[in-house]
């Protein structure tokens, strides 16, 4: 598989576990989202999430939650989390992804900026639903922020957090640079397939920097959607694509 030389650099950043790591070190993340409306969104962040990092706290409405406790069977490296318990999860994880599957509604806004407000140090991935209520002068440094073409346009002006635009070929803007992934293919305009980028980004973001996170996310994700076409062509969904991406993630490492 072909590595573009400025890609190879932040594949190589990537840290593996250490044999004598202990669970938590490896990162924890918190995922804010989902909505009556959206019940799959955040499902699909948590998911591949939870293969990358040793423990995925889940936050979301109380139906949601209900599904994720009743498919434990598939997820045990979690620990589903009542929007009323948020603060002590948000101090304790090492990342927070808010936004999959979050109506654009009031209420979104209001646990949104507050969060934010109140947690400005905190490493945060802001996505989907998050990002289109949130009040954009509270995004900084800190931050990774995932829009397609249409969110970015209400945040033109906004240079502090690194910037992963979804695209065709996804843009990314970190500290004055900027980076192009190509690739993919037709298959990934299926709903989902920017929730599983999501998670992923976030899950890196907890243990590397920002601009690697973005990256190595964008990257693995693409090419793990080139890996499903070249089997199935467009045939195949986020579902299929959680599954790829670590495959395609640890062949890489490994080259």
């Amino acid at each position: 598989m072909r590595i573009p030389k400025n890609i190879r650099y932040y594949l190589d950043q990537i840290k593996l576990p250490a044999p004598d790591s202990h669970k938590g070190q490896n990162g924890k993340l918190l995922i804010i989202g989902g909505s009556k409306l959206f019940h799959a969104a955040s499902k699909w962040s948590l998911d591949i999430a939870s293969k990358f990092v040793d423990m995925v706290f889940y936050s979301s409405v109380p139906s949601n939650n209900e599904l994720v406790k009743e498919a434990k069977a598939n997820f045990w490296n979690g620990i589903v989390v009542p929007l009323t318990s948020l603060d002590d999860y948000v101090e304790e994880a090492d990342c927070i992804l808010i936004g999959p599957g979050m109506e654009r509604a009031v209420k979104t806004a209001i646990l949104v900026n507050k969060l934010l407000s109140k947690y400005p140090h905190k490493k945060w991935v802001v996505d989907a639903g998050a990002l289109q209520m949130i009040d954009p002068t509270l995004l900084n440094s800190h931050h990774i922020i995932t829009p397609h073409q249409k969110e970015f346009q209400r945040l033109l002006n906004i240079s502090k957090p690194t910037l992963l635009l979804k695209g065709s070929v996804d843009k990314i803007y970190s500290q004055g640079k900027s980076i192009k992934i190509e690739g993919g293919n037709a298959g990934m305009t299926k709903g989902g397939t920017g929730d599983v980028l999501a998670g992923l980004v976030a899950a890196l973001y907890c243990t590397h920097e920002a601009e690697t996170a973005a990256v190595v996310g964008s990257f693995i994700n693409k090419k793990a959607g080139e890996s499903l076409y070249h089997r199935v062509g467009p045939y195949y969904n986020a579902s299929d694509l959680v599954e790829e991406v670590p495959k395609i993630m640890w062949q890489l490492l490994k080259t």
